[in-house]
């Protein structure tokens, strides 16, 4: 499925480039309206970000994102500082499908077992994020020597089924994805489903994903920028079944 991504920061929805938040586009300051337009276009499938929690460690557009859940009435997912049980209760009660945990998998991989073990792998996803194929944390801002491929082995250990992969030299690029690196995971990982995040410019990188391997991306900015339409991401989801 092709997600499009819905990026949080002070109650708005914005694109960064290269995870930089200096280099912020505002693409809608009604974020809501902008769920209810996706919906509206048939496509089943949101990716939401806190971006303002990536960075403290703690959510700060929890009612936002309950009200665009509610709007949306599809397949939703969540990430940005989500380090806590009673985070993950709030939001799987507020109707979210789906957690991500991204730097406390890195940071406090006992804990994200934990949580794998209490709800399941269809309620938690893993977020690995980097560059160079090292895992980056707290909204990218800080560098691990930690590389993806280690990262993502402990947890498929710990029973995740499902890992978001984001390249931060390519996100927000529009310059395509790093196929390389994706397609080198899902090959080495074949019982989880890689999710491909980051870089993604035309309909093409779609279809070069889909070629790679890949089932599942997230699209942001292509959208934002108007070389993907919600019309083609709905077409291309309804064609993969």
């Amino acid at each position: 499925m092709i997600y499009p991504a819905i990026d949080l920061q002070g109650g708005s929805s914005v694109r960064l480039y290269q995870g930089d938040f200096k280099q912020e586009t505002l693409v809608s300051a009604d974020p809501i309206r902008q769920a209810r337009l996706i919906r509206e276009a048939g496509i089943g499938g949101l990716h939401l970000v806190d971006l303002d929690g990536a960075k403290t460690g703690q959510p700060h557009n929890f009612e936002l994102v309950s009200q665009i859940v509610k709007v949306f009435a599809g397949e939703t997912e969540i990430g940005g500082g989500i380090r806590n049980e009673q985070t993950i209760r709030r939001y799987l009660k507020s109707g979210v499908d789906r957690v991500i945990l991204g730097s406390v998998a890195l940071k406090d991989p006992e804990f994200t077992k934990q949580m794998l073990e209490k709800f399941g792998s269809r309620a938690i996803t893993i977020g690995v994020d980097g560059r160079d194929g090292q895992v980056a944390t707290d909204g990218w801002l800080n560098q691990s020597t930690t590389s993806m491929a280690d990262l993502i082995a402990v947890m498929t250990a710990a029973g995740a089924k499902r890992f978001i992969v984001t390249d931060t030299a390519t996100d927000g690029t529009l310059t395509g994805p790093n196929i390389e690196l994706l397609q080198g995971l899902q090959q080495k990982f074949p019982e989880v489903r890689i999710v491909a995040s980051g870089g993604v410019g035309s309909l093409d990188d779609l279809k070069m994903l889909k070629q790679a391997g890949l089932k599942d991306v997230i699209v942001g900015k292509a959208i934002a920028a108007g070389k993907v339409t919600l019309e083609q991401i709905a077409e291309v989801n309804e064609n993969a079944g």
